[in-house]
């Protein structure tokens, strides 16, 4: 299987128009264009009857104690976790590509709210759920993509991994409201083959790329 996309190259940076913020000199950041970036594959395991697609951030902080806050930094050795942004299940074997803005064009606030996706998919959550999960103008269950907004103080880079999995079932086994664990977990046992695409981005101008 590969996976590739004409917005952004293997470990290179995700230009800023896939974002959900964009660096700003006076404020650190600004809302952004938060459109999806084209994706397309081939090579498909034989078998193949569905795709699923995840995207993850797996550099997070541990703890947002310092996250955005003026004066402090948040270290390299903090330990980091995950963060889901783009859960997407139930798209069709014959399906190769995706076009930029397809799933996303800019930032709803509250969040997107059809889990029904384009080309007959089926999108989860992503944990932006739960980051504005107490901001009263931003809470919601944000469904499909949204794109990087890294702290604007953090030491290190972020970096994006696409995973595009080839299942052995037509219907991943999930419903509701579901989210990138949960997925993971209905897959499981069910993966034919895989492909990774990583991309890089950081909001702290010091942060090279």
């Amino acid at each position: 299987m590969k996976l590739t996309s004409k917005s952004f190259a293997e470990k290179q940076r995700i230009p800023a128009e896939f974002a959900f913020c964009a660096p700003d000199p006076k404020t650190h950041v600004t809302l952004s264009q938060n459109l999806n970036p084209d994706l397309s594959w081939g090579d498909l395991p034989q078998g193949t009857k569905s795709l699923a697609l995840i995207c993850h951030d797996y550099d997070v902080p541990s703890k947002p104690d310092d996250v955005n806050k003026e004066g402090r930094i948040i270290p390299a050795s903090l330990p980091r976790v995950d963060f889901f942004h783009w859960v997407l299940v139930d798209i069709g074997p014959t399906t190769t590509r995706f076009m930029k803005g397809d799933f996303s064009k800019g930032v709803t606030p509250r969040g997107k709210q059809a889990p029904e996706g384009p080309y007959g998919t089926r999108q989860g959550i992503n944990d932006y759920t739960a980051w504005f999960a107490s901001d009263k103008d931003m809470s919601g269950n944000y469904f499909g993509y949204d794109g990087p907004c890294p702290p604007w103080n953090d030491e290190i880079p972020h970096h994006y991994v696409f995973t595009l999995y080839a299942l052995d079932f037509a219907r991943c086994p999930v419903s509701g409201i579901f989210k990138g664990p949960d997925v993971l977990a209905a897959i499981r046992g069910h993966v034919l083959g895989r492909a990774t695409l990583t991309g890089i981005y950081a909001l702290n101008p010091s942060v090279k790329i």
